[in-house]
């Protein structure tokens, strides 16, 4: 998975983005930009969350296709570690929308159903007539 995020280059990735069933996610703000930024987390759940973000976001499920999304400005979110032990993690900023964004692919849910309709609509369209051509 780590590979996977790091190689698309992505912020986040969550096991079923991949195929596997399991409620696990990876996330790294940096992008890349420093070392030692990585989170690993097992079984998230929000717990708690503050404000709102409007930003534009994209997907690596959904590559090449992106829209404003609102997110919660700061979360506390609960967890394990790979040994199974709990923690809990706060963030704000792209850290915040990085978890709120891989928790909902834990939940079926797509940055798209987030959209407004015209937009996820445009998308959609899009996205079904490269799958017509094969381009998808």
């Amino acid at each position: 998975m780590i590979a996977t995020m790091y190689a698309a280059p992505g912020v986040g990735l969550a096991a079923p983005q991949i195929g596997v069933g399991v409620r696990l996610v990876v996330i790294d703000i940096t992008v890349g930009e420093k070392d030692g930024e990585l989170i690993v987390m097992a079984n998230p759940e929000i717990l708690e969350s503050r404000g709102s973000q409007s930003e534009e976001e994209g997907c690596l499920s959904v590559p090449e296709y992106s829209g404003v999304t609102r997110r919660p400005g700061w979360v506390r979110v609960r967890g394990q570690r790979l040994d199974g032990s709990f923690y809990e993690m706060e963030g704000d900023g792209l850290l915040a929308r990085a978890f709120a964004h891989e928790v909902d692919h834990l939940n079926g849910r797509l940055f798209l159903d987030r959209l407004g309709l015209l937009k996820r609509d445009l998308i959609v369209r899009k996205l079904r007539r490269r799958m017509r051509r094969g381009d998808w």
